[in-house]
């Protein structure tokens, strides 16, 4: 936001001692004017929608999170009809999982953008617990096709936590809207803007406000490894201690 500023100051100063002396800053057509209200309302509906894109996607993150942890603790309390040696092997694997995700993985996510095979390795061992497991009682058989649905889900949210660990913007958008944010700044000059106090403060504060909105766009691009990324906290909340 600063180098923006000062890019501004610097050309304006810059125009300002190239500028002809018999040039007036009233005389900007009427059109200029007109062409500039426009490229700064298109530009700033393609920033808005830029900005509610990717915190939808890192609210969509936040919420895969949720539904994964939310799955995989039903699961540890649904087995609690089983018999004890299941149902300990089931809960323990779970936990063995809920601390790879919130320690190794998590921290895979953020460098590198993707999920550890070991901690497909370590869900595929939950799947097979209750999956292979033969329901002895009747009460059993009636908690079997419930914890099948939950581990779907647990499964469904992990998918969709794998695919948004990357960024979400193309290129071809980046392109549009630092090419627009050079256009809009640019049309600036176009007015002739003169080297006064009040008119060099606007155009800083004009393109600072540009420049901080497209750092918050890459900011949020990107749900688990930047600023404001989407927390483990869900795993940490429903499975205390896992992380220690």
């Amino acid at each position: 936001m600063l180098a923006a500023c000062a890019v501004v100051v610097i050309i304006t100063f810059v125009r300002h001692r190239a500028a002809r002396e018999d040039e007036d800053p009233n005389e900007t057509p009427d059109v200029i004017e007109y062409m500039t209200m426009w490229i700064g309302v298109v530009y700033a509906i393609v920033l808005g929608l830029a900005i509610a894109g990717v915190w939808e996607g890192r609210s969509a993150a936040q919420d895969h999170v949720q539904a994964e942890a939310t799955a995989l603790h039903e699961i540890s309390e649904r087995v609690r009809v089983y018999p004890a040696e299941e149902r300990d092997r089931i809960r323990d694997d779970i936990r063995t999982y809920v601390s790879h995700v919130v320690t190794t993985e998590w921290d895979t996510m953020a460098d590198k953008g993707e999920v550890t095979p070991r901690g497909a390795e370590l869900f595929e061992r939950i799947r097979r617990d209750v999956t292979d497991y033969e329901p002895a009682t009747d009460f059993e058989a009636q908690a079997y096709q419930p914890l099948l649905d939950q581990v779907t889900a647990a499964s469904q949210a992990r998918i969709a936590r794998a695919e948004s660990t990357g960024e979400t913007m193309p290129g071809v958008v980046w392109f549009g809207l630092i090419a627009g944010a050079v256009i809009t700044i640019g049309m600036i000059f176009a007015l002739q803007i003169r080297r006064t106090t009040r008119e060099l403060v606007l155009a800083g504060l004009f393109s600072a406000l540009i420049a901080f909105l497209l750092f918050l766009i890459w900011d949020f691009d990107s749900p688990y490894s930047r600023g404001v990324t989407a927390s483990a906290d869900p795993f940490l909340n429903l499975f205390p201690g896992v992380g220690d």
